[in-house]
Parts: C-alpha cells; sequence; structure tokens
C-alpha cells in the first residue's frame, strides 16, 4: 500500500498515563496516546508511521515520513509522505506535506505548505533547550 513495509504495524506504544521530556526518535510503527514534550522524529525508514491518537498531545516538532493525527500537536510538523488529519486533529504550528487528507472538523492553525520534493530536507529541527 505505502511501499515495502506494511504501515499498520505498531511496533511500540506510548500509553495514554506516560509523559516523555526530551527528543523521542524512532524506527518502524509508533503509536502516542501520552504526552511527549520534545521532537519527534523517524529516523532512517521510509515506512515508518507515527500515529498521534485523539487524547495525545506533542510539544515540539514532528518530523515522519507517514503520519495520522486525532490528537493534539503544538509545534511544526514535516511529512514527507502522507500526512492525514483525522476530525479531532488539532496543530498549532506550520505543516510541510506531500499528501494531504483532512477530515471535517480537523483544525491547522498554521500555514500548510505542499513539498513536491522531500519533506527531510526541510529547515533543521528546533531547539528545546
Amino acid at each position: 500500500m505505502f511501499g515495502r513495509k506494511n504501515k499498520n504495524t505498531i511496533d511500540s506504544l506510548l500509553g495514554v498515563s506516560a509523559t516523555i521530556e526530551g527528543n523521542l526518535y524512532f524506527k518502524g510503527g509508533l503509536r502516542i496516546d501520552g504526552t511527549v514534550k520534545g521532537n519527534v522524529i523517524a529516523q532512517g525508514d521510509e515506512a515508518s508511521m507515527l500515529v498521534i491518537a485523539e487524547h495525545a498531545r506533542i510539544e515540539g516538532e514532528v518530523r515522519v515520513p507517514y503520519l495520522i493525527i486525532n490528537g493534539e500537536i503544538t509545534g511544526p510538523v514535516f511529512c514527507s509522505e502522507l500526512l492525514e488529519l483525522q476530525g479531532k486533529a488539532r496543530i498549532r504550528g506550520d505543516v510541510v506535506y506531500k499528501a494531504l487528507e483532512m477530515h471535517g472538523g480537523a483544525i491547522v492553525s498554521g500555514k500548510l505548505t505542499h513539498d513536491q520534493g522531500d519533506a527531510a530536507a526541510t529547515p533543521p529541527l528546533m531547539s528545546n533547550t
């Protein structure tokens, strides 16, 4: 469907009661139900997917090939393949994407920029210090 690896596979889960303070780097599939105060970055794997669940919150930059959001992100989003904004998605920050699917009710408070190239080549990560 999206290439070599099945993007429906979740390799890691951050539970609803968990909070991470600091940057989170991952490969494969990651689902976040809790809170991350830091950047969330997929490393190296073209097939990496991030799922932000309905009650999840991220305060920082998100950089991933495939992204499904139904929660909240405060910070810039860089999605090099497919970005799906579900009905309860909230983004406060600029978004760079290659392909976008936006459901009714989703809100983006920032600039949407279609990137025909590689979103990973966009400006460097913001600092959390």
